[in-house]
């Protein structure tokens, strides 16, 4: 696929505050950087400001203390720019309303056409090779609302692609997909990081997030925890987050083990793809992201 040119993002939440029109603060005094070359996790329970961070980070709310700036410019510049794409939650979308695979990816293109929309040869190239990056071409001329979970959420990922932003947020891309279409999601957020994009990925499937993400920011009104996954995705800070709103389950002693072996077992699960932590204390890392040599 041809690749725009950009320099590796560097996307600034520096100290942000934003407080709606009837008075409430969804997020304080929030602060994080991330790079290029990265995807980051977003964690947090329902209500906890994730979708308040994104529009934030779009340029579609503006903080009422504090800045967000991508390449140490205001995301105002980003957004006329088109640097930025989202890939939405399918609960989000008009599924009835009739306009076909292809036409949606070619949305990805506005941003870059004149005020009639006549798609260019160029543009049609890119909308093709987006299409057929997320294994959808067979489909292209489907209307959307005939297309599965894990159909629908290509389409959006294929119109992200189409945009060629540098920057890509997406909003719960594996709910309602199965494990299949997810492992196909999570490969090519690989090979988008790896050509440079920053990608932020708001979930709730926790079991993945030592697998695919390098970095996680947790967040409950403000930015508890963030840094690198190995480090800031344990136990502790995963309890801080949720406040005990997560099923919890721990197994030690004899329930677990035929000597003295201290270590312990906890399940932190909402439902999806559980957390699995193995360990001594509540700082070790998930038991996904441990060593392979690491005495059982």
């Amino acid at each position: 696929m041809s690749q725009a040119v950009f320099v590796r993002p560097e996307l600034i939440v520096d100290n942000v505050t934003v407080t709606y029109n009837n008075g409430h603060t969804a997020i304080y005094d929030a602060s994080f950087s991330l790079t290029g070359g990265t995807i980051c996790a977003l964690v947090g329970v329902n209500g906890s400001g994730k979708s308040t961070l994104f529009k934030s980070i779009m340029g579609l709310v503006k903080p009422s203390v504090g800045k967000v700036e991508l390449s140490h410019k205001p995301v105002s510049h980003a957004l006329k720019q088109n640097t930025i794409a989202y890939v939405p939650q399918t609960e989000d979308v008009d599924w009835n309303f009739p306009v076909l695979v292809e036409d949606v990816v070619m949305m990805g293109r506005y941003g870059k056409m004149n005020f009639l929309r006549i798609p260019s040869r160029e543009d049609k190239t890119i909308v093709d090779k987006a299409i057929e990056r997320v294994g959808l071409t067979e489909l292209r001329s489907r209307q959307i609302g005939e297309l599965s979970g894990g159909q629908k959420k290509r389409v959006f990922l294929a119109r992200a692609l189409a945009q060629q932003g540098s920057v890509l947020l997406l909003d719960e891309p594996f709910t309602g997909v199965d494990v299949k279409t997810e492992n196909a999601i999570i490969d090519l957020l690989r090979a988008l990081r790896d050509e440079g994009h920053l990608i932020l990925v708001s979930t709730h499937n926790l079991g993945s997030v030592p697998e695919f993400c390098d970095h996680v920011i947790l967040i409950n009104q403000t930015v508890l925890a963030a840094g690198p996954t190995e480090t800031t995705f344990t136990q502790k800070n995963l309890e801080m987050t949720f406040g005990g709103v997560l099923r919890h389950i721990n197994l030690s002693g004899s329930a677990l083990h035929d000597d003295n072996d201290p270590r312990t077992v906890t399940v932190i699960t909402d439902d999806e793809r559980p957390a699995v932590f193995y360990g001594h204390t509540k700082n070790d890392p998930p038991a996904q992201s441990q060593s392979k040599e690491d005495n059982p």
